[in-house]
């Protein structure tokens, strides 16, 4: 079975993610969402992944999926979302997942399969607009805001456990 595994990233965890997902499988194919010219009917299971940014997925992700729409409903497909609210316990489904919650309901695809995963948080790495900024959600939110900290809050067993799932679409 032909796989490809498609990742909108900001800040690199969703892109690692979907670069762990794709050593699961024999011949799988990873890229961006922004390479252009991939041929989407050739694969026999498509995965895509994408990270919120200050509450939204991106755009571009939005485009693809409305142009392919009729095509991911055709196959066997995946989605999974990246978000800091997933490193809660009770925040971390689809279902209970308020970002992937309304993106699956906003989007006429239908992914045979979805999860949430927690992302990375890398205070060092950001701008100081972009460290500020998620310094107050993270304080409002009850999380670390210490500005020398980089915390994966992924659970990679759980990542693993995924791949297991979409190696059982077959």
């Amino acid at each position: 079975m032909k796989t490809l595994i498609l990742y909108s990233s900001h800040d690199g965890q969703t892109k690692k993610i979907a670069e762990v997902l794709a050593k699961q499988f024999e011949g799988c194919e990873l890229h961006s969402v922004l390479d252009s010219g991939i041929d989407l009917a050739k694969f026999d299971r498509i995965v895509i992944g994408a990270s919120i940014r200050y509450g939204h997925f991106s755009q571009v992700l939005y485009k693809l999926i409305e142009n392919q729409t009729a095509l991911l409903n055709e196959k066997q497909t995946a989605f999974f979302g990246v978000n800091l609210t997933a490193r809660k316990q009770g925040k971390d489904t689809p279902e209970t997942n308020v970002y992937v919650r309304k993106f699956l309901q906003r989007i006429r695809w239908k992914p045979t399969i979805s999860a949430v995963f927690a992302g990375a948080l890398l205070y060092p790495r950001y701008n100081w607009f972009d460290r500020v900024m998620i310094q107050f959600i993270m304080k409002i939110t009850g999380g670390e805001t210490d500005p020398t900290k980089e915390i994966e809050y992924t659970n990679w067993e759980k990542v693993i456990e995924f791949a297991d799932n979409l190696k059982k679409m077959n």
